[in-house]
């Protein structure tokens, strides 16, 4: 699946990205993005593994809570200094076409019930 394959890329970046953060925000702001970022992807594949059409797309909408959860991560350590601008705009783009395919999606699923 391509969102899938793009969300997993994102957490790569968003997990490199992360690394260079202030320690202090090690059980902060750093595992808050990463686990967010990360759950995207997890929660479309154990939706996929679902039994139904409305589970999976029940999962797809959590993982669009979990992407609307790391953009607003994402900007706040932007405006914190802690990513660089073009890293954030990067990754703020990516997070933005996940949430687009992921609506397709879940508008797809919802339709063919």
């Amino acid at each position: 699946m391509k969102v899938w394959q793009k969300s997993h890329k994102l957490t790569l970046a968003v997990y490199k990205a992360t690394a260079i953060f202030p320690k202090e925000e090690v059980y902060g702001l750093t595992s808050q993005i990463r686990r967010a970022c990360s759950s995207i992807s997890a929660n479309i594949a154990e939706g996929c593994g679902r039994g139904s059409e409305a589970e999976f797309a029940q999962f797809l909408q959590i993982a669009m809570g979990s992407a609307s959860e790391l953009e607003s991560h994402l900007l706040l350590v932007h405006d914190l200094g802690f990513l660089k601008a073009n890293d954030y705009k990067l990754m703020e783009q990516e997070t933005c076409e996940i949430k687009r395919m992921l609506a397709t999606f879940i508008k797809k699923l919802r339709t063919e019930r």
